[in-house]
């Protein structure tokens, strides 16, 4: 038997493995553009709820046949079935190919065309007339990459608001435990630990904030602009038919009355969300070295926090545990902040009527929001929701700190203070023993008015 088949497109005839359910247009971008990853599967399950609304949609009106119609529906159906693993057999076409997705749109008609055939095949279903019916690659495409970017930020902004959720429990739990604080990563004045949570609490919930305000501008959908944003071919009212069924089937609202032309040649909305990301991204990792830093020890380090044991540290060290859930956290941060560069770049180009750097901008985009979304639980879970503090360390260090010298300049001036803080550091003693040296301070003043926890104002509210 053949392992092949032979179909032809406009160019000629094309081999093609015969248990394929793809067409020759798949089969010339396989072999012509065999590098790097596969397009994400979320496209491509997007692409076929696209064709299925619009099979719907041309039924209603008028524009095909209920037969053909419902044929379609009935062959995607049967795809969307399939687990990712066995989807992935049938689309096997790369980011890098047409920069309009055109392919992969094409892998997607054909697709679902043969799998028609095999439900039905007394009703010929054409993958251009019939499956992409008053569509282009150049405004279904881009309506998919919205699609898959507004799924894929609302788990992320779940992500986000469980690691707030988690960072609040630490921060009422030791609102009053006090600790030193850092600034040039040199000794400050004292805080209390769960007012250093709260900071942290802030950054995220600002960073959801701004990811949630942005969440319509990837909301919008090119669909029925067709080639150049015109709508030729798409019959009127086709496009505001799929947003509704596509609302309907993700729960989340999409906008369809938008500029076409817009939607075909930028992507500003997307390339905005990404740099909230980024943000996010910047902030995680600034968190997730804090407790990295903050934990560092347990007997040569910081030891503030005690950190979970996930796992064996090092394959030659015994007992040695690592902060390894912030590693993962902090690398997937420089990895969006890489794919931040990709999507700006991608979005600026633009040229005339299409932007033809879609298949890669969707991609870094999706990379990113995923990497965040599993890091960010995971750093939850597995870091933050078992993390403790190691009280006795704090008030060591807090004990041990000159900065507290910070709370007698109203009594006794900014100069001889720092006089009194010199001292202790020159010779070795405890900040008390030299300010009572000093002559400046009795020890019944210095305990009243160096009182850290006082110093942290935590009792004017949080």
């Amino acid at each position: 038997m053949q392992d092949y088949r032979i179909e032809a497109d406009t160019i000629g005839d094309v081999k093609i493995p015969s248990t394929a359910l793809w067409g020759p247009q798949t089969e010339r971008s396989r072999n012509n553009f065999p590098t790097g990853q596969f397009m994400p599967i979320d496209v491509i399950r997007a692409l076929l709820q696209i064709k299925k609304a619009a099979a719907q949609a041309n039924q209603e009106l008028d524009q095909i046949s209920k037969e053909k119609g419902s044929l379609i529906v009935d062959a995607i159906d049967e795809l969307l079935k399939l687990s990712d693993e066995d989807l992935r057999k049938d689309f096997p076409l790369k980011v890098y190919q047409t920069g309009s997705g055109t392919q992969t749109n094409m892998n997607v008609n054909e697709v679902v065309s043969h799998e028609a055939a095999k439900l039905n095949s007394d009703i010929e279903i054409l993958p251009n007339d019939d499956v992409n019916k008053g569509q282009s690659s150049n405004d279904i495409f881009p309506t998919a990459m919205n699609i898959t970017a507004s799924v894929a930020v609302k788990k992320l902004e779940k992500a986000i608001q469980h690691l707030i959720d988690e960072l609040k429990v630490k921060q009422e739990k030791y609102w009053r435990v006090v600790k030193i604080g850092r600034t040039h990563l040199q000794d400050a004045t004292p805080l209390t630990f769960g007012q250093e949570v709260s900071g942290w609490v802030s950054m995220l919930e600002h960073d959801l904030t701004s990811l949630k305000a942005l969440d319509e501008s990837v909301a919008e959908f090119p669909m029925g602009g067709t080639a150049v944003g015109t709508g030729l071919n798409a019959a009127p009212g086709f496009d505001v038919e799929i947003a509704k069924r596509i609302s309907k089937e993700y729960g989340i609202t999409f906008n369809a009355d938008t500029n076409k032309f817009y939607g075909l040649e930028a992507h500003s909305g997307m390339n905005a969300v990404h740099g909230a990301m980024k943000a996010l991204a910047a902030d995680v990792m600034k968190i997730g070295n804090d407790v990295r830093f903050l934990a560092s020890g347990p007997r040569a380090g910081y030891d503030e926090l005690n950190i979970p044991a996930n796992e064996p540290g090092s394959s030659i060290m015994p007992g040695k545990v690592n902060p390894t859930q912030t590693e993962s956290l902090t690398m997937a941060a420089v990895r969006v902040m890489g794919n931040d560069v990709v999507v700006t770049m991608a979005s600026s180009q633009g040229n005339f009527q299409l932007n033809v750097f879609k298949p890669v901008m969707i991609d870094a985009f999706l990379e990113s929001a995923d990497l965040l979304q599993g890091t960010i639980t995971g750093f939850a879970d597995k870091m933050i929701h078992g993390l403790t503090v190691n009280a006795d360390r704090m008030e060591e260090l807090v004990d041990n700190s000159l900065m507290t010298v910070t709370a007698l300049s109203p009594h006794i001036g900014y100069h001889d203070s720092a006089l009194i803080a010199q001292d202790a550091d020159k010779r070795g003693l405890k900040l008390k023993e030299a300010a009572v040296d000093s002559g400046k301070v009795t020890a019944e003043q210095f305990d009243e008015w160096v009182d850290p926890l006082k110093m942290t104002n935590i009792d004017q509210g949080k």
